[in-house]
């Protein structure tokens, strides 16, 4: 694709935090795509955000953005309960639709919605940027070209701080109902993030629990109830067979952060850090086989790179660009999109195994 014919995208909310923090830069930083218009819940809103951002088009609503002929792309961007009325109105339009993760507030929405854009024709993408990331790429390509060998076992841990407190426009989260918590999100992303690496889970089981029940509000001064989990430690096996074992907690202070370990019959693979949003700065591959006396550094190849230089030194949007080089590229020329609607409805039905185990204590089959 040339620059001359970039991807117009409208995105729904710019008045949020990551859509501005990462899709703005992303869709400013990439030649294949363009942020062509704007839409906010008021037109006010939405005049200014198109005015700081430089942006063509403000809308006040999702249908005057729909309504746009020469919006090819819709972005939604905003809190995970609006997802499914925005991203189907979108598809309904005919629009390409990338809709940030989770695709849905549970798995029916995200049912509904992969199968409307299935029979609407259009091409989608769900924010698991995971799957455009330069580390975890290459991570996968050295496990493709046998780097350890036969995969035996498998650790996956990401121990995050600051569960305690929040402001109130946050505290939203704590309701389970709503589809953003630690389970879907945190551990959502990273869990996604493995099993591209190292294949699917075929069962596991888990326990999945609550252990700050309660948020402090630090402008309200209040204390609100929480349902959302903020533990999740799932163990299973892969189709090949190898084991593998996950822990994804959100705890009061000092997490030690992320490490993600692939052990097999000829060496190990492992990376340390960058197991949240916006980190693939952080990231860090380390690999060694029998003989070696200690884990080296593998740098990642510049062929897994394909955003420009000043997108991949701003953290948020880095991955983000690379997921939009993908899909104006599927758009464009018809090539498969790896973390679609479909991908994204796989996605939450294996979460629904893992709630499942933990609620019934039995081991769940996850279907392929």
């Amino acid at each position: 694709m040339t620059q001359s014919n970039p991807l117009r995208v409208g995105l729904i909310g710019a008045a949020g935090r990551w859509g501005p923090s990462a899709h703005v830069p992303a869709l400013k930083g990439v030649p294949e795509a363009e942020l062509y218009a704007v839409c906010t819940a008021h037109a006010d809103t939405a005049q200014a955000a198109a005015d700081k951002l430089g942006v063509r088009r403000a809308y006040g609503n999702d249908k005057a953005l729909n309504a746009d002929a020469r919006v090819e792309a819709v972005l939604v961007a905003v809190r995970v309960p609006a997802h499914y009325e925005l991203s189907k109105n979108a598809i309904e339009a005919g629009k390409h639709v990338y809709c940030e993760w989770p695709l849905g507030a549970n798995t029916k929405e995200a049912e509904e919605l992969a199968a409307l854009a299935r029979k609407k024709n259009v091409r989608t993408m769900t924010g698991l940027q995971r799957r455009a990331s330069p580390a975890y790429l290459y991570m996968r390509e050295l496990i493709q070209q046998g780097y350890v060998g036969q995969v035996l076992a498998v650790n996956m841990t990401l121990m995050a701080s600051g569960v305690l407190t929040r402001t109130s426009d946050r505290t939203w989260q704590r309701d389970v109902t709503l589809g953003a918590n630690t389970l879907t999100i945190t551990f959502g992303h990273v869990f996604d993030a493995m099993c591209m690496v190292v294949g699917e889970l075929t069962e596991l089981s888990a326990l999945v629990g609550t252990q700050v029940p309660q948020w402090f509000e630090t402008d309200t001064k209040k204390y609100v109830d929480v349902t959302s989990p903020d533990n999740i430690a799932v163990h299973g096996r892969l189709e090949n067979g190898a084991i593998v074992n996950t822990y994804v907690g959100v705890h009061p202070y000092h997490g030690s952060g992320h490490r993600f370990e692939i052990y097999g019959k000829d060496g190990t693979l492992a990376m340390i850090g960058g197991g949240q949003g916006g980190e693939e700065l952080r990231r860090k591959i380390m690999g060694g086989h029998k003989d070696d006396k200690a884990l080296q550094e593998l740098p990642v190849p510049e062929r897994f790179k394909w955003v420009p230089e000043a997108v991949r030194n701003n953290s948020p949007a880095y991955d983000v660009g690379q997921m939009w080089v993908k899909f104006a590229e599927a758009i464009r020329t018809g090539s498969a999109i790896e973390s679609d609607f479909d991908h994204a409805l796989r996605r939450h039905r294996t979460l629904d195994a893992i709630v499942r185990a933990s609620q019934t204590g039995q081991r769940q089959k996850v279907a392929l």
